[in-house]
């Protein structure tokens, strides 16, 4: 399964949906296209967006390019460098994140996203 991630910024990037988080990963799924307003904290971009799911095996580090519901904020994150929780050169989220994905494109793309930008996810 793949993601088309829209923004004005970076145009279209794509995502590979893998099996680790198989809950949430089908409640956002079932609920695409989705649309929200990038909010930026550090290299990352996390939006509020309709799903709830709770903690499903989820990871206090990321990796560069991941994607990630993230249960507090019911929001979508997208992981492209180290977050003001980072520890050295590790992507640290606020708190534990479900993964859901990861980006194929170049993920340091999404530095071009400001504040309040448009985001869409679509199924490809």
């Amino acid at each position: 399964m793949r993601l088309k991630i829209i923004s004005k910024a970076v145009g279209e990037a794509y995502a590979e949906i893998t099996n680790e988080n198989p809950l949430t990963v089908d409640a956002i799924w079932s609920k695409l296209p989705i649309e929200g307003k990038a909010n930026i904290w550090g290299d990352e971009i996390y939006f509020p967006i309709t799903v709830e799911v709770g903690a499903e095996n989820q990871s206090e580090v990321v990796q560069m390019g991941d994607l990630a519901y993230w249960p507090p904020g019911n929001a979508l994150c997208i992981f492209f460098g180290p977050t003001p929780a980072s520890l050295d050169k590790e992507i640290r989220p606020a708190s534990p994140v479900n993964v859901i994905g990861r980006i194929v494109d170049d993920p340091r793309l999404f530095k071009l996203v400001g504040p309040g930008d448009k985001i869409r996810l679509e199924r490809t």
